[in-house]
């Protein structure tokens, strides 16, 4: 089963100066070797903004590129979008590439690795899968 690495995992694991032992890097590392990993196009774009040196974001460039995209499709984003409303009814608040990934994680059953506290709340709203490191 393919896991969705959320931003803040990769940010991690790809771009600080000193990597310290974290259960979240050695989950990373052993979904890389089980070639588990999946990577979508609004995270591969967080991930990617905001470098200021060109040769650290051609670098992080590069080691991305060896994790293909999920194709979206119209659907995905009309489930984030009701995601999005139930949460907002609940009073729970996201971004939108959140939303984005809870919805093609349910529709193509892959949980989310992340240590991001939205995707908890998120589920009083909707159902959340949440990949939880193994070590």
């Amino acid at each position: 089963m393919k896991i969705i690495v959320d931003t803040c995992i990769w940010s991690l694991a790809l771009r600080r100066n000193n990597v310290a032992q974290n259960p979240y890097i050695d989950e990373l590392r052993s979904l890389i070797e089980e070639i588990r990993v999946q990577l979508i196009g609004p995270i591969r774009q967080e991930l990617l903004s905001g470098i200021k040196s060109n040769k650290q974001f051609n670098t992080l460039k590069l080691n991305l590129e060896a994790f293909d995209d999920v194709d979206l499709e119209v659907k995905d984003y009309e489930l984030a979008a009701e995601h999005f409303n139930a949460a907002r009814k609940k009073g729970i608040q996201g971004s939108n590439t959140d939303f984005l990934i809870c919805a093609i994680s349910s529709r193509r059953k892959m949980p989310i690795l992340t240590t991001d506290k939205d995707f908890t709340n998120f589920q009083s709203a909707f159902p959340v899968s949440l990949h939880i490191p193994r070590g």
